[in-house]
């Protein structure tokens, strides 16, 4: 699942670990979020675990509550780390990165990571869980580019191809890894 519409996502601002800005999930986003939880009521989750970002928290508790399950938070469901962009409007990290392609998988903000990293930490964190968890229904709350690559990954779409197939995630949706 992806978080809930928060106020960087309204106000286009690059917001990764660690955070510089408040941004709280909008009124708009807590709804949505809400109703994706309705929605998992009858997917008998056994466990949620999420990124420590205030957004994804946010949405993980709604979520839990919801679902009379405490979400555990990891750093490895983190959002994108900008690096030097952390805070700046989203348009200067996109220039950084110029046209998509596969550049993107390679190139590094300061102190930042790549999409190669990323795609890295996504699956080894899933590989981790699927092994210690075997059998349990699994949520992760996370961000939009990690999750697009992690679903990649797992449908085994390669580098070359993932900015013609990926299929975006909206906030607060919902979406089966298989």
């Amino acid at each position: 699942m992806r978080h809930g519409q928060s106020i960087s996502n309204v106000k286009e601002i690059c917001d990764c670990w660690p955070e510089k800005i408040y941004s709280p999930l909008t009124k708009i986003g807590r709804t949505a979020v809400k109703e994706s939880a309705e929605k998992l009521k009858e997917k008998d989750i056994d466990m949620i675990f999420a990124s420590p970002l205030l957004r994804t928290k946010q949405t993980s508790e709604i979520v839990g509550r919801a679902l009379k399950v405490k979400p555990k938070f990891t750093l490895e469901l983190k959002e994108v780390d900008c690096g030097i962009y952390n805070g700046q409007p989203f348009e200067k990290l996109q220039e950084f990165l110029g046209e998509k392609g596969l550049r993107r998988f390679k190139l590094l903000p300061k102190n930042g990571e790549t999409y190669i990293e990323i795609k890295k930490r996504m699956v080894d964190f899933l590989k981790k869980v699927d092994s210690k968890y075997k059998g349990k229904n699994i949520l992760f709350v996370s961000h939009e580019l990690p999750l697009l690559l992690l679903d990649c990954a797992v449908k085994k779409i390669p580098n070359k191809d993932f900015f013609l197939k990926r299929e975006k995630i909206s906030t607060a949706e919902l979406r089966k890894l298989n």
